[in-house]
């Protein structure tokens, strides 16, 4: 009976994933060739692992998963490193990919995501929880979000980050000397 459950799955430990996916778009792409036209699917697909790390890969194939995971693959290998100060971006940031603009704003904390679309599924993967957003001229989503990444690639440590970082240290640093001379 035992054995049962265990072909069942009932005692298999769930493994975590390290990274979590959004498909974006998919589209049915055709090429005119001498015989007709061929059909293939594309797929673009943000990974991210919710705190910090977020990544956009395009895949083509002849069927759907197959596109799914070539985006995948390529999402891996693009990763790009987010800043964020706690629970939103340190300053405001715009960025063009060709002709889709956006702006992105800092929010005070419980804010969450005044966005759309794909600029949404980019800054939920990067780990962002509030913020304030605006997109302009193109509704192409690869552009969007390419412009998106682009965004968030630009931001920096501000002065004011490095300040309340070096202040926590100080306070770590104070509470471990206390533990120390009491032990």
């Amino acid at each position: 009976m035992s054995q049962g459950a265990h072909k069942q799955g009932r005692f298999q430990k769930q493994e975590q994933k390290e990274f979590f996916e959004e498909v974006v778009q998919i589209d049915r792409v055709t090429k005119v060739v001498k015989g007709g036209r061929k059909m293939r699917f594309r797929a673009t697909v943000v990974l991210g692992n919710k705190r910090g790390r977020v990544g956009m890969g395009i895949g083509k194939s002849n069927e759907v998963t197959g596109a799914i995971q070539k985006a995948i693959a390529q999402a891996k290998k693009a990763m790009i490193n987010v800043k964020l100060d706690g629970t939103t971006i340190p300053h405001e940031v715009r960025a063009k990919f060709k002709s889709a603009k956006v702006l992105l704003m800092p929010a005070a904390e419980g804010t969450g995501l005044i966005t759309g679309g794909t600029v949404r599924k980019v800054l939920e993967l990067a780990g962002v929880k509030d913020v304030l957003s605006k997109r302009f001229g193109s509704s192409n989503k690869i552009n969007n979000t390419r412009a998106v990444l682009d965004a968030i690639s630009k931001l920096k440590t501000t002065p004011y980050m490095e300040k309340r970082a070096k202040a926590k240290a100080a306070v770590l640093a104070q509470a471990q000397a206390k533990a120390q001379a009491q032990a």
